[in-house]
């Protein structure tokens, strides 16, 4: 086969995905850019525009049916060959594993297992006739479980077994497996689960360059922060120490908690960590009746708490484009930038109040659709 090889990455909408379709692309390489917001990869494809040619994107949720067979053909329709797929999307979920939805157990694992799996059954034959590449970007996560990230962890874990069986499996078709172990990365992960990232955190970039790399030298397992993984390492042969060490210094895993500022005590000056906006005055048509009244109809069971943590109706309104799909963990940062536990939760019950009133679908615990604007009347038997 001649001509440049093709990447497909999941996950290309933001951190390592990101990074590395555009330095792929940079590089001469022919990139399909897979990822669920559809506004993130248009961004991507505005950033690269001088390589037009050489990037395809496609806005997908990897979780609709199909989806795998979908990507493999898209990629083999645009052009004609497949070289490496990089399994690099990822799901997060903040809670105890006990206590996940049937939604969110399911979604961690099609998200890091399923799916990818998938992915590599639906382009075997491709990837056989290239002699290519599939990469699986773990977390060391995968060897030592922390808490309050559901079932994240044996999620990754399981994405680590299956690319060492795959990576058996497939050797003798001429095709190269690697399990990327790439420390803790410096993106979006933990702040849209509204934990503070990590103190030990690495640039996106910086991954991006050695998955890139180990392109040509198709490593069967690439240890991105060789230090960090080492620590993994050892960590694993004192799991009561680690455990300990997790629970006193939360901010080693990532799971601390945003900043939640507290009242301050007298002639104590309260904390910033940014310049704090001045509350957002409700529009006084929103008191008095008008065209929204269904929205308000539709916050009055959380009203009296947007009016306490001030979330303001305007806001709200904002966000109810027809067909645009609303992440709650997007939501709380754009609303407060670094949003505690409250209004995290508010978010969560003002989506589901519009849900109930005909405003949203929920799609999934993490996603929900906007189905009509406020200006209209809600749909009615939903």
């Amino acid at each position: 086969m001649t001509g440049a090889k093709v990447l497909i990455i999941t996950g290309a909408s933001s951190g390592i995905g990101r990074a590395l379709a555009d330095r792929a692309v940079r590089a001469g390489y022919n990139v399909l850019a897979v990822a669920r917001r559809r506004e993130r990869l248009d961004e991507l494809a505005a950033s690269l525009a001088a390589a037009a040619a050489s990037l395809a994107t496609l806005a997908l949720d990897l979780r609709t049916p199909q989806a795998a067979a979908t990507i493999v053909n898209t990629a083999l329709e645009r052009f004609g060959r497949i070289d490496v797929i990089v399994n690099n999307a990822g799901s997060g979920a903040v809670g105890r594993a006990s206590e996940q939805s049937d939604d969110a157990l399911r979604e961690q694992f099609e998200t890091h297992v399923i799916v990818p799996v998938q992915l590599v059954r639906e382009a075997r034959a491709a990837l056989q006739a290239a002699r290519g590449q599939v990469f699986f970007v773990g977390s060391g996560v995968a060897r030592i479980p922390i808490g309050n990230y559901g079932v994240y962890p044996p999620a990754k874990a399981a994405m680590r077994s299956v690319a060492r069986i795959l990576r058996n499996e497939l050797r003798s078709k001429g095709i190269a497996v690697t399990y990327v172990d790439p420390g803790v990365v410096a993106s979006e992960f933990h702040t849209r689960l509204g934990y503070r990232p990590p103190d030990i955190a690495v640039s996106p970039q910086v991954v991006a360059c050695k998955i890139l790399d180990a392109v040509a030298t198709r490593p069967a397992v690439l240890n991105a922060v060789p230090w960090q993984t080492a620590a993994v390492t050892l960590g694993e042969l004192l799991p009561a120490v680690v455990d300990l060490l997790l629970e006193r210094f939360p901010s080693l895993s990532g799971a601390e908690p945003l900043l939640e500022v507290k009242p301050a005590e007298p002639n104590q000056a309260l904390p910033q960590t940014a310049p704090i906006a001045p509350p957002v005055e409700e529009p006084a048509e929103e008191e008095a009746g008008g065209e929204d009244s269904p929205l308000r109809t539709a916050l009055a069971p959380v009203a009296s708490r947007m009016r306490r943590i001030k979330l303001s109706q305007a806001f709200v309104r904002s966000l109810l484009v027809p067909g645009s799909d609303l992440d709650p963990a997007e939501i709380a940062l754009r609303w407060t930038g670094m949003p505690n536990k409250h209004e995290r939760a508010l978010v969560h019950d003002v989506l589901d109040a519009l849900t109930e009133s005909g405003f949203l679908e929920r799609l999934s615990d993490s996603r929900y659709r906007v189905i009509s604007a406020p200006a209209g009347e809600p749909p009615t038997g939903s």
